[in-house]
């Protein structure tokens, strides 16, 4: 998952998953402009396995942060990346092969490491498909990303909010599940036909709330947030403790 090379950076002129535009409206008698990202929305699903009292997340490269990442050292090649819980031992980071570019002008000499890219998530996925239902969608991520073979009347709605709204807009469903080892099918890892290398990861529950507030660990603000609905809602229903 985390040998990264050649890396070419270039621009972006057709996608499926994001459309540029810029809106001008007046708003209280002031004329103004917004530039925006049109995209699809999402579902999320929160996992907890009832056999081994764990969460099941996903870990992926995902290349938005490792960019971020290399735009933010890339004014400081002298100092190492900050380090990550999952990629410290990398953090000599991958040899800059030929044909290595970034944006013109601009020098790839120093690439942050593979890791720097990296984060922790919830089993998630595109709303993409108009003939099935958020609960449908959400079950096949699950099946898909997990491994796990749960119904789509056993999802639970959590809430849906909107994320990265200065940009994009969109909105994400989350869902809970609870799943047990009877009902994992297979390794899960995503779908390879559509570029997915996904790796399952299990946090234990008592480490949760640790996991969740460990600013070294690379997290979506979902798993934060799931993490502490699951501690105020389901926590004294099974009467265990998320170590809080």
């Amino acid at each position: 998952m985390e040998e990264v090379n050649n890396i070419e950076v270039v621009p972006c002129t057709d996608s499926d998953y994001l459309k540029p535009f810029r809106v001008h409206y007046n708003q209280n008698g002031t004329k103004k402009s917004w530039d925006f990202m049109r995209t699809h929305d999402s579902v999320s699903v929160l996992i907890f396995n009832t056999t081994s009292h764990c969460f099941v997340l996903v870990k992926q490269f995902r290349p938005a942060v490792f960019m971020c990442e290399w735009e933010r050292t890339k004014s400081q090649p002298h100092q190492s990346a900050e380090k990550t819980e999952e990629g410290s031992a990398e953090a000599a980071g991958p040899e800059s092969p030929e044909g290595q570019s970034a944006s013109e002008g601009e020098s790839s000499s120093v690439w942050p490491p593979a890791s720097a890219g990296v984060t922790y998530e919830l089993c998630a996925g595109l709303v993409d498909k108009p003939d099935l239902s958020l609960e449908e969608i959400a079950r096949q991520e699950v099946l898909e990303e997990c491994g796990y073979n749960v119904p789509a009347s056993k999802l639970k709605r959590i809430t849906s909010y909107r994320s990265g709204v200065g940009v994009t807009g969109s909105k994400q469903t989350m869902f809970y599940a609870e799943v047990s080892d009877d009902n994992c099918v297979s390794a899960g890892g995503g779908e390879p036909r559509e570029g997915e290398l996904i790796e399952v990861v299990k946090v234990p529950l008592h480490e949760a709330m640790t996991f969740a507030y460990n600013e070294r660990i690379p997290k979506t603000m979902g798993v934060i947030f799931s993490f502490i609905w699951f501690h105020n809602n389901m926590s004294p229903k099974y009467k265990i403790s998320t170590n809080v």
